[in-house]
């Protein structure tokens, strides 16, 4: 017994994973409320602890001849598990009203995994929870009513894959070298002209968003429970993150994919009509920033400390404001069965806490002043643009413009579309009650976070205490103040000129797709098609069988039925000519033996 509570406390998120278990078998809803926000807090401390403690900070069990580093804690590991954790509460606290069993099961697995993951130190390890994370997690979508299990099958189906070709490709890798993610502290030792390299890297994108391999999230976060969202939105994005920062940083590519990963969504987002999808999009916008910090991140360059700090600290601030957004815009949809655009509009009147929560977490994901990715974005902007500057290419200009580009966008479709089109716009006419109080507190909560990650004096540089690297960054420049203003003042400027002129794009009732058009639509019928020429041959092979086999019937019974060939009378003579003949073969084989 003594080493089983050992276990679990050798790895923050296996208390996490525990009380989920637990959860599952306890029938009293308030038991389970209070596991599922006391197991997060009980994981911060022991991340504390552990970060305290040099001998803690690392934990080696061996299983089948196989050494599995199950705890490995630096800086960049503690603060994406004190992320988590802070996330866990905060959701915990929102979905107080539900009495779901499967819910507060799965949501503690899944933060469980997560956490776990983020503090496994080799690639085996990391497989256990990668794949834990996305088997508990598709429990979350499954509970979103009629239409999710379709999603739910093809958001497992896709994770499946990318847990397959993580586990590949760590198996191709320690071929050559071993299966432990690197050192403590250490970033970006692996290249991908290693074949297991590639695989991992792939298995991470699929994970994180990249373009092409991005639609599971629009597919599945919106159609999830009102708190599945929220919970979901916090994790499996941010787990592949920190693998790709701790084993690829500083890789070139991850410049331009995360420069394009900010740019795509901005147009899907514009003409979306479910607003919780519009945030879907926006998630893969502000991961897209988190990407090319990475790739940003050359530990050998000038400026690589200062890009993974902006990751690390744009990864605290995404997870907050992001969870507000989709907190509010589950809070609408419980209140009024429906998050979609041309269906909402004055709730201001009758929601009005809700409506304040909402704006400054747009404020937050637009870098307002005084509000979180003020201070967190900024970081990384500022070694791009350095970047640029000092090493120059056409290459890393564009990306910066790009960079740009995507503030912009992100203000016009989650800073002004989310909070425009459900609060103010057209009167909808709904008057229904505030939020419940649970998640009131919770938005509360996140909103408080969201102005005390950005407050000047204090507030920014607790945050920044806690990233990887030392810094002495201020974001509180004149230069940077007023060039953010009037990048956000340009994008409201558009946005309201748009409106008057009438040619802001009118949102499409239905569902849109881009690239899994691919597999939604052109695969669907090419199974379609496939199955019909399947049938049809199926149809010819059986006409041909019948064909066959009565005309071989009706020929052996011609020549075995009593009246058949084999039956009519044979001159006696026949059988001495057969017996000789056969006499004659046997003398002859025997001759020549």
């Amino acid at each position: 017994m003594t080493e089983f509570f050992n276990l679990i406390l050798a790895n923050p998120g296996f208390i996490i994973i525990l009380a989920g278990f637990l959860c599952a078998l306890i029938p009293i809803s308030e038991v389970r409320k209070f596991l599922v926000g006391a197991a997060p807090i009980a994981a911060a401390y022991l991340i504390y602890t552990a970060f305290q403690d040099a001998d803690a900070a690392r934990k080696v069990v061996t299983a089948g001849g196989q050494d599995f580093i199950i705890n490995r804690i630096d800086k960049l590991s503690m603060l994406w598990g004190y992320v988590f954790c802070l996330a866990g509460v905060l959701n915990a606290i929102y979905g107080l009203h539900e009495k779901c069993k499967i819910t507060d099961s799965s949501a503690l697995i899944y933060m469980g995994a997560a956490v776990a993951g983020v503090f496994a130190g080799d690639f085996l390890t990391l497989f256990i929870f990668w794949e834990m994370a996305a088997i508990s997690s598709v429990m979350l979508v499954w509970k979103g009513g009629e239409n999710s299990f379709p999603a739910g099958v093809r958001y497992l189906a896709i994770h499946v894959l990318s847990g397959v070709l993580l586990l590949g490709g760590a198996i191709i890798y320690a071929g050559e070298n071993s299966f432990v993610m690197g050192e403590a502290g250490k970033y970006g030792f692996m290249s991908l002209q290693d074949p297991g390299a590639l695989l991992l890297f792939i298995a991470m994108g699929i994970k994180c968003g990249f373009p092409l391999l991005h639609n599971w999230i629009q597919d599945a976060y919106p159609k999830a429970s009102v708190t599945g969202t929220v919970i979901l939105s916090a994790f499996t994005t941010k787990l592949a993150l920190y693998a790709l920062a701790r084993c690829f940083a500083g890789e070139d590519i991850l410049i331009y994919i995360g420069a394009v990963m900010t740019c795509f969504p901005v147009f899907f987002a514009v003409i979306e009509n479910d607003l919780r999808r519009v945030l879907s999009y926006s998630l893969n916008n502000q991961l897209g920033f988190m990407v090319c910090g990475i790739g940003l991140a050359d530990m050998s360059g000038k400026y690589g400390e200062l890009a993974m700090n902006g990751v690390a600290a744009h990864l605290a601030a995404d997870v907050i404001f992001k969870g507000l957004l989709f907190m509010s815009m589950g809070a609408v949809l419980f209140r009024t069965g429906t998050a979609k655009a041309s269906d909402l509009g004055g709730l201001f009147r009758s929601m009005p806490y809700t409506t304040i929560f909402c704006l400054i977490g747009a404020g937050s994901i637009a870098a307002f002043p005084f509000l979180s990715a003020f201070v967190t974005k900024t970081m990384i902007l500022v070694a791009a643009l350095d970047t640029a500057i000092y090493e120059g290419g056409w290459g890393l200009w564009t990306v910066y413009g790009m960079l740009l580009f995507a503030s912009a966008g992100v203000m016009e479709h989650s800073g002004i579309k989310v909070p425009y089109f459900t609060f103010f716009a057209h009167d909808s006419g709904k008057r229904v009650k505030e939020a419940p109080w649970n998640m009131l507190v919770a938005m509360g909560l996140a909103s408080a976070l969201c102005i005390f990650f950005a407050w000047p004096w204090g507030g920014f540089q607790f945050l920044y205490s806690l990233l990887p690297f030392d810094t002495d960054y201020n974001p509180y420049t004149g230069n940077h103040v007023v060039t953010q203003l009037q990048l956000l003042f340009a994008a409201m400027l558009a946005f309201a000129l748009l409106k008057k002129w009438g040619a802001y794009p009118d949102e499409r009732r239905a569902e849109i797709l881009d690239f899994d058009w691919t597999y939604r639509r052109l695969g669907k019928g090419i199974v379609k098609w496939i199955d019909a020429m399947w049938t049809r041959l199926s149809a010819i092979v059986t006409v041909l069988r019948c064909n066959l086999l009565e005309r071989s019937g009706k020929r052996l019974y011609q020549m075995f039925s009593p009246a058949g060939t084999f039956s009519a009378a044979a001159p006696s003579g026949m059988a001495a000519v057969l017996t000789g003949s056969l006499l004659v073969v046997v003398l002859f084989v025997i001759y020549l033996a």
